[in-house]
């Protein structure tokens, strides 16, 4: 096979490959939205939380329709939901919860007195109020409506001064008890945008040492333009995620990393012919830029899979 019909057919699936992780992360492989709330001081009595919704629906989670075959809980006789962490019970509380705005329970909870935290991480509602049911006493705690403010959205709630006088027997709740305010992890963001670099970086300089790039002056020259390129585009793509979302984070994914392989390509084919014994034609080069920055994509995309705190 001839060099040129060789280089073609590799750039050919490499291209292929790009075009078919996006639509697969499109999908159901890219990063989702979510809300995360921290109860401080919080008991160690039995309590279960959930987010009551503006809308009807999210994403896979949506308000009772009324068919028992439909009831989302662990208890269900169908067996569809029984992989949820609470029964018959708890579901039918907060289904029978009426809210005085017109809020839905969604039929998503999680008891949180063990872990003191609430993380609805797959399609959380955008518009909500945070809903707490005690067992042990029939009461609820209701919040007042709270908005996710960034595609990773954190709340503390602080419940040392809580009165929660509220029994589910009783006209239920038109007060709002629990106040939460903002507080976005900004140092596991940073951390997990550094980590996001420096796996990067460490798999690009894995393919340059393929491609015969072992110099002092040429790994030098890598390390800096891909590190550059690097913060740049990590930079760019935690703001368009913290602003915009997942559908955003991804198109934005996909055209700043053909943005980076055009910068990269450019600055090899000027620059790295002279750092090199035996200078290799432009198009060697621009495939090597090509090769590292698809499977640095590829390799982020997987990695957000099963490392979703990092991507």
């Amino acid at each position: 096979m001839k060099p040129f019909n060789k280089v073609f057919s590799i750039i050919l699936c490499l291209v292929a490959v790009i075009m078919i992780i996006p639509l697969n992360a499109d999908a159901d492989m890219g990063p989702k939205p979510s809300v995360q709330i921290t109860f401080e001081n919080l008991s160690d009595e039995l309590c279960y939380g959930t987010l009551l919704s503006a809308k009807e629906s999210t994403g896979p989670s949506s308000a009772w329709n009324g068919k028992d075959e439909d009831a989302q809980h662990n208890e269900n006789p169908n067996g569809y939901y029984s992989y949820l962490t609470f029964g018959y019970d708890i579901w039918k509380a907060f289904v029978d919860y009426e809210d005085k705005d017109g809020f839905y329970f969604l039929q998503e909870a999680w008891q949180i007195n063990e872990t003191k935290k609430l993380a609805w991480t797959y399609y959380p509602p955008d518009e909500f109020k945070i809903l707490l049911y005690f067992p042990e006493t029939g009461k609820f705690s209701i919040s007042g409506v709270y908005e996710r403010y960034a595609f990773d959205s954190y709340f503390t709630v602080n419940m040392d001064s809580m009165g929660l006088t509220v029994n589910y027997n009783e006209e239920q709740s038109t007060d709002e008890r629990i106040e939460a305010y903002h507080s976005y992890n900004y140092r596991a963001e940073i951390f997990s945008l550094i980590i996001r670099i420096l796996i990067t970086i460490a798999i690009e300089m894995g393919i340059a040492l393929m491609f015969g790039f072992s110099k002092k002056k040429q790994l030098l020259l890598l390390i800096g333009v891909n590190t550059a390129t690097q913060i740049l585009l990590n930079v760019f793509l935690n703001i368009v995620n913290y602003k915009s979302g997942e559908t955003a984070f991804i198109v934005f994914y996909v055209l700043t990393e053909i943005a980076v392989f055009i910068i990269e390509s450019v600055i090899y084919c000027k620059i790295m012919k002279k750092y090199s014994e035996k200078q290799k034609a432009n198009w060697f080069y621009v495939l090597y830029s090509l090769t590292a920055n698809s499977v640095s994509f590829g390799a982020g995309l997987i990695i957000a899979q099963s490392l979703p705190g990092i991507f």
